[in-house]
């Protein structure tokens, strides 16, 4: 390949040669593990050494902190969405059930990701689809966490409208739930957006542990009970969110 760079590719096989198995390097065993010469090899080391990503004792080398810029700049580029995605997939392939995030915009919640294994509601769902925040689990998570003031202000604009016999309209109702969701730290949702869904939701926290996100699981009520919900779906979907808060730690260092 004309523009391929041959030395950047040496250079980050050296890089790569370290291992949570293998910290330390002599410079044969560099050699031996990229499979370039002592002579290059320890060209490629010292300049590492020169640029503050590897350091040395004379005999062993080893990877220095430095090389975490590497992967701060990926993930400072990444959103969201782009960091979910990948722990959505895992949830989904784990329960065999649809899993998304989504974000509160006024008084809806916005799906900015999303993994589907089937079909379980009439409307289908994309990134950007809308739903009232009041009778939505990732909805209840996210309005639990909202500053008093700010929940009064959104309970008096909301159309709290019946769309299934056991959607909650009632404002104390609602507010008595969400009382119930911000203790325990999680949302359950049961046929309230529509007839035989059913869906868990738990929060997506920030550095400062401020409420950003919500991810959840949805599930049809013909093939898994409240109880099998809260037992099989609850522990993993509490799994994907420290994950993803992880990740969205490691971002917001990257930026910093």
């Amino acid at each position: 390949m004309v523009d391929h760079v041959q030395s950047l590719a040496r250079g980050l096989a050296v890089i790569r040669a370290f291992s949570a198995t293998a910290p330390r390097l002599t410079l044969s065993d560099v050699a031996r593990e990229t499979g370039l010469t002592r002579a290059a090899a320890r060209r490629f080391l010292l300049t590492l050494v020169d640029l503050g990503y590897v350091r040395s004792d004379g005999r062993l080398f080893a990877l220095t902190p430095r090389v975490l810029e590497l992967g701060y700049a990926y993930l400072s580029s990444l959103s969201l969405p782009e960091v979910s995605d990948p722990h959505l997939e895992r949830l989904a392939a784990e329960v065999h059930e649809s899993a998304s995030v989504a974000v509160l915009d006024g008084e809806e919640v916005v799906y900015v990701a999303r993994v589907a294994t089937a079909r379980i509601m009439r409307v289908t769902i994309n990134i950007g689809t809308r739903f009232p925040a009041y009778c939505t689990s990732m909805g209840r998570v996210l309005l639990a966490a909202l500053p008093p003031d700010e929940l009064d202000a959104h309970l008096e604009r909301a159309d709290l409208s019946r769309l299934t016999s056991r959607t909650i309209t009632l404002p104390s109702a609602l507010r008595a739930e969400l009382d119930r969701v911000r203790t325990r730290g999680w949302a359950m949702v049961d046929q309230e957006l529509e007839e035989g869904l059913r869906s868990l939701a738990v929060p997506i926290r920030d550095r400062t542990g401020a409420t950003v996100a919500a991810v959840n699981v949805s599930t049809h009520a013909s093939r898994t009970t409240l109880q099998q919900a809260r037992r099989d779906l609850l522990p993993p979907l509490l799994a994907t969110a420290a994950r993803i808060e992880t990740d969205l730690g490691s971002l917001s260092a990257a930026r910093a």
